[in-house]
């Protein structure tokens, strides 16, 4: 093993508070010079944000050290769109796709792709079918999915992600998105080569047995789990089996030094 992957939300925090250990990690991978890359399909803040949310709990990271979906898509849209996006998702996140032609949020034709992110509550009746008549325009605008995470757990309880609502899209204007976040095998490609290191030489930690385990494998690194954040023990009952199963990412450092050769 040569690098790690880690997720945030429900690994290195959860709400507002850091997961016990989690700064201590990091350290322990700052001094043993183990490459690391946070990978997160967190579409409700941008990559300077999630660094001072980090940051207020003791947590260290650089802007180039996060890929996020929206990173993802903006270099996408660029090498494979011409025309107006159509935006949903928080205000902030926004700011990653300045370069981006954007569509007037009242129109409902002229998109040149279709692009959903989590909007939590801001999601109702008329933004949601909005979305489903930009797709229904003629040429079909392309669906792009920032992740497909199913649900997250927030302070007061499990809350839908993006996924049920990028699902509800594609039967409703019969279409199929092309995903650019956790579990996209191509998602997990663009993190290696930022990473800089082999799917075989890689490990991805996160709480989420689809997106980040099954999506890992699915892509040739090796997944663990973390008992923390959305982590249900019915994780452990399905078709996918994590590589190991840890109580938190404060026991990282004893599984690498047990498992590395």
């Amino acid at each position: 093993m040569r690098g790690i992957l880690i997720d945030l939300d429900g690994v290195l925090y959860q709400g507002d508070e850091a997961i016990p250990g989690a700064a201590a990690v990091l350290e322990w991978l700052k001094e043993s010079r183990i490459p690391q890359l946070f990978v997160t399909n967190t579409t409700s803040r941008p990559r300077r944000a999630i660094c001072k949310k980090l940051a207020s709990m003791g947590i260290e990271a650089d802007e180039d050290r996060i890929l996020t979906p929206v990173v993802a898509a903006s270099c996408w849209l660029k090498r494979q769109v011409s025309g107006p996006a159509a935006l949903f998702m928080p205000s902030a996140t926004m700011e990653e796709f300045e370069n981006i032609p954007q569509l007037p949020a009242h129109q409902e034709s002229g998109a040149a792709a279709v692009v959903l992110g989590d909007l939590g509550e801001g999601w109702d009746f008329p933004r949601l079918n909005r979305a489903f008549r930009l797709l229904m325009d003629s040429p079909q605008p392309p669906l792009i999915a920032l992740g497909m995470t199913r649900y997250w757990r927030a302070e007061d309880g499990l809350r839908l992600d993006v996924a049920p609502f990028v699902k509800a899209l594609e039967h409703a204007a019969a279409c199929e998105a092309i995903v650019l976040g956790k579990p996209s095998k191509a998602f997990f490609q663009e993190a290696l080569k930022m990473l800089g290191v082999d799917a075989e030489d890689t490990i991805m930690i996160g709480d989420d047995i689809c997106g980040d385990v099954k999506g890992a494998q699915d892509a040739g690194l090796r997944g663990i789990l973390v008992r923390t954040g959305k982590f249900l023990p019915s994780d452990l009952d399905g078709s996918t089996h994590p590589d190991a199963v840890l109580e938190s990412i404060s026991d990282l450092p004893a599984w690498w030094e047990q498992n590395s050769p």
